[in-house]
């Protein structure tokens, strides 16, 4: 019989990542977040008499405001949705804040179009749980 052997094999060490489910949920979370609100944002761009308040303002911007604000932070949710689902340690944190700010945004937005807003508050509060309940230095793969 014989061996084969290969060079450098027990030269460089593996390293080996926790994998947990809560980070590649958080990171589908996100994503659908992110979709939640770009469309949000699309409909207070292009359709101001979608949402249920009379007036054209909400709490403090107008419709316009809101719909660039929503549009943006969709589009970073959804960045930071697919780092979370690539491993990258700032995606976690970056996720938690914008969680914390796409869940605010929805108390504001909350007399336009209720239903909407409760239920990605709640995903919201859901995904900050799914990034912060995994073990340090796990990933979501």
């Amino acid at each position: 019989m014989t061996s084969r052997m290969t060079h450098g094999a027990g030269s460089v060490p593996e390293r080996r990542y926790r994998t947990s489910g809560w980070l590649t949920f958080a990171g589908t979370l996100s994503l659908v977040v992110g979709a939640f609100n770009i469309i949000d944002g699309l409909v207070a761009l292009f359709r101001d008499n979608y949402y249920l308040v009379g007036e054209n303002r909400i709490l403090v911007f107008d419709y316009t405001a809101w719909g660039w604000i929503w549009l943006i932070l969709g589009i970073v949710q959804i960045a930071v949705g697919a780092g979370i689902l690539s491993g990258k340690l700032w995606a976690r944190a970056v996720g938690v804040f914008f969680a914390v700010v796409a869940a605010i945004g929805h108390l504001a937005f909350l007399q336009a179009f209720p239903l909407w807003s409760v239920l990605t508050i709640a995903m919201c509060v859901l995904l900050i749980y799914a990034l912060t309940a995994p073990p340090a230095g796990s990933t979501g793969r």
